[in-house]
């Protein structure tokens, strides 16, 4: 049973305002956490509950959104609190009114998109680790683009599906040999990236400023992004027309690194959702070995 009143009293707390909710209304959301919309003396929060382990999950989430933070020209939700009432974690952010995206404000997004993807670091990576969808990602520092890539995001996740799915691994293991040949020379960058953003985060609040939110943050190459918000549609022409018009396309990204970065996603759809993914992750494989 969730404990609702730890909830609020630790909302009271992180805001120094008295709150105790009036409702509680089971929100819409994705299949991993349940949500609800919390209000009461005129403040509303979003509330996303899960299991007592994925209590960092929802640090990293709200340690992330602050990062995100740094954007102009989009919202973000800001987080208020996190931690573990009883058997539950939960995190608590303001409320946002979301509504779907117009053009006009997928234009919006993608201006402001290549703006926050010009807050860089000396690194790639995080200083810390965080979870895509439910699966651990590793965000350990490296100095090399390639590496990075490697190391925390491909090996990484073709490690974990072996168990389950070996031939991902065999094939995974013939890319990894020929990464570096198809990554020579490029260096991005190394941009702040929302990590996850693919349709379902993306939305516009009430003044149709876009919003993004349930990110998967660390600092990488930009085209990861564009790659992701590619994978799965739902973004309209003017996105990409205002993107790629504030920050031009680089040579190679069409049919190479936009395969290459949508691969870690597909990888992960398998380990989530199971054998659909497999396939599909398999071709992409064959296609970048070949192209080396």
């Amino acid at each position: 049973m969730t404990d609702w009143r730890a909830i609020d009293a630790a909302i009271a707390k992180a805001t120094g305002t008295r709150f105790e909710a009036e409702t509680r209304a089971r929100a819409g959301g994705g299949s991993i956490s349940a949500a609800y919309r919390l209000s009461g003396a005129g403040e509303g929060y979003f509330v996303k509950l899960n299991r007592a382990d994925r209590a960092e999950m929802f640090a990293a989430e709200a340690a992330g959104l602050t990062e995100l933070g740094q954007a102009v020209g989009l919202r973000v939700p800001q987080p208020i609190t996190h931690g573990v009432a009883s058997e539950q974690a939960f995190i608590a952010l303001e409320h946002i009114e979301l509504q779907r995206a117009t053009p006009a404000a997928f234009a919006r997004l993608g201006e402001a998109l290549a703006d926050m993807h010009g807050i860089v670091a000396a690194r790639y990576g995080w200083d810390r680790d965080n979870t895509i969808g439910t699966s651990p990602q590793a965000n350990a520092p490296h100095p090399e683009w390639r590496e990075f890539w490697r190391e925390n995001r491909l090996a990484a996740m073709l490690d974990a599906l072996a168990p389950t799915h070996p031939e991902l691994a065999r094939e995974g293991d013939a890319l990894l040999a020929v990464l570096d040949r198809l990554l020579a020379g490029h260096t991005p960058e190394a941009s702040l990236v929302h990590g996850d953003l693919w349709g379902g985060n993306v939305a516009m609040d009430a003044n149709a400023t876009p919003v993004i939110f349930d990110p998967a943050v660390y600092y990488g190459d930009r085209e990861t992004d564009l790659a992701m918000t590619e994978l799965f549609g739902g973004f309209p022409p003017v996105f990409f027309e205002a993107y790629w018009g504030a920050w031009p396309m680089s040579a190679g990204y069409r049919h190479l690194r936009r395969p290459l970065y949508q691969l870690y996603h597909l990888l992960n759809h398998a380990r989530l959702f199971g054998s659909g993914y497999v396939a599909p992750s398999q071709r992409i494989m064959r296609q970048l070995v070949a192209m080396a």
